[in-house]
C-alpha cells in the first residue's frame, strides 16, 4: 500500500490550513504535523502560535525547515495522517539556504530534487499526507529578481505536487473545492486527434 497525497492550495488567509486541519481530524487516527516555519520575528511568532492553538494535544509535531523528507519518513512510522504546512515556506527555506547553488537554473534543479525526495517519502509511506501551499503568482509581478525567482519556483513546486496528488483542493474565502477531479487534461492525443 502506498501513501495518499493531498494538496491544499489557496491565497494567504484563505482558510487553507484550517481546512487541512479539519480534513485531517475527520480522517481520525494518529496525526502528525510537519512545521516548516522558522521564527525570525514577532509576526511569524504570532502566526505559529495561532496554528498551535488550533491543534489539539494529540498532534505530534515535527520541525522541518530543511530535509523535510526525513520528517515525513519519521512521522509515517506512527501517524496515519500527516499535515505538512507549508510547501511555500519550505520552498523559501530551500531558496535561501546556504547550501543552495547560486545560479538560477541550478537553484531550480536543487529545489525540485528536494521536492522529489519529499514526494517519494510521502508516496512510500502508508499515511495520508496533506500538503498545504500558497498560490503566490496570482498578484502583481514582483519588483525584484529574488521575489520573481521565488514566485516562479513556488509555482513549479505546486504544479509538481498537484500532478502527484490524489486530490487537490482550492480554498477561497474559507470554502474548499476539490479541483483535480474537475480539471481538464489536455494531452497530445486530444490535441492531434
Amino acid at each position: 500500500m502506498s501513501g495518499k497525497i493531498i494538496l491544499v492550495t489557496g491565497g494567504a488567509r484563505s482558510g487553507k490550513s484550517l481546512f487541512a486541519e479539519q480534513y485531517a481530524i475527520a480522517q481520525g487516527g494518529h496525526m502528525a504535523y510537519i512545521a516548516t516555519a522558522q521564527i525570525y520575528d514577532q509576526e511569524m511568532e504570532s502566526r505559529v502560535a495561532l496554528h498551535r492553538q488550533r491543534r489539539a494535544d494529540n498532534w505530534q509535531t515535527f520541525e522541518a525547515p530543511y530535509d523535510a523528507h526525513q520528517a515525513v519518513e519519521l512521522a509515517a512510522k506512527e501517524a496515519t495522517i500527516i499535515l505538512f504546512d507549508c510547501l511555500t515556506l519550505y520552498t523559501s527555506n530551500l531558496l535561501l539556504s546556504p547550501n543552495t547553488p547560486n545560479q538560477p537554473e541550478e537553484t531550480y534543479q536543487y529545489i525540485m530534487k528536494e521536492i522529489d525526495k519529499l514526494l517519494a517519502s510521502a508516496r512510500a509511506s502508508e499515511a495520508t499526507v496533506l500538503f498545504v501551499t500558497n498560490e503566490v503568482g496570482m498578484g502583481i509581478v514582483p519588483d525584484n529578481a529574488l521575489a520573481r525567482q521565488y514566485r516562479d519556483i513556488a509555482g513549479m513546486v505546486n504544479q509538481k505536487v498537484a500532478a502527484y496528488a490524489d486530490e487537490v483542493y482550492l480554498v477561497i474565502s474559507g470554502l474548499a473545492v476539490e479541483i483535480k477531479k474537475i480539471a481538464i487534461n489536455v494531452n497530445k492525443e486530444a490535441i492531434h486527434g
